[in-house]
């Protein structure tokens, strides 16, 4: 199952992605996503081993951004793979069956692109302006999530599909209008005091919709 509500992990003020998932996780996070940037593959191999282990204690999946040989090196739960990284197809090979894989898509092109392709679920953004990625695709905004998923509705595609970039609490019910099948925040969970209780109040947001 694709959860609703994914973070995406970024270093705090103070510490480590490390420290932030496991902020995370210790206020009741079940979807992590490591991406960390501006490193060699080698060089996150030891905190992509460190996110799994607490994942695993906390009984959570983890998602490894751009590299499919350290998702297979920990057993994390799948890979996430941006347009210019490695095709899904040959990540596919590397990481075979039992793992999921995750691809953004920016338009609808390119959410019919990852359909073909298997992905399992789909990031959709940016909806608005994010410096935690470089090289910002167009951004979609609620707008663009509403025509967007019309597109999909009418095309019968079933694959999930998260929406990505910038996201804050306050943004997610009128996002989840659209039909989207989730959210995932990184700076809206990151370098909070009291995280438990703004988790918690962002689930609260999911809950509501559902009723």
């Amino acid at each position: 199952m694709i959860q609703p509500l994914q973070y995406i992990s970024q270093a705090p003020k103070t510490g480590t992605h490390i420290d932030a998932i496991e902020q995370v996780l210790q206020a009741g996070g079940k979807w992590i996503q490591l991406r960390i940037k501006n490193l060699a593959e080698a060089e996150i191999l030891p905190f992509a081993k460190a996110a799994q282990a607490l994942c695993e204690t906390y009984g959570a999946k983890l998602i490894i951004n751009d590299y499919p040989h350290l998702a297979k090196a920990v057993n994390s739960y799948g890979v996430h793979l941006g347009l210019q990284d490695m095709p899904i197809s040959e990540a596919r090979k590397i990481i075979g069956k039992h793992q999921i894989i995750g691809g953004t898509a920016n338009t609808f092109e390119h959410i019919r692109q990852r359909v073909t392709e298997g992905a399992d679920y789909i990031g959709l953004g940016p909806f608005r302006f994010t410096r935690t990625k470089e090289n910002l695709s167009p951004i979609v905004g609620l707008e663009g999530y509403q025509k967007l998923m019309e597109k999909v509705r009418k095309a019968g595609i079933t694959t999930p599909i998260i929406a990505i970039g910038g996201i804050e609490a306050e943004d997610i019910p009128a996002i989840l209008e659209t039909g989207i099948h989730g959210i995932a925040i990184s700076a809206a969970l990151t370098n909070q005091t009291e995280t438990a209780l703004v988790l918690e109040q962002i689930n609260s947001k999911f809950s509501i919709h559902s009723i």
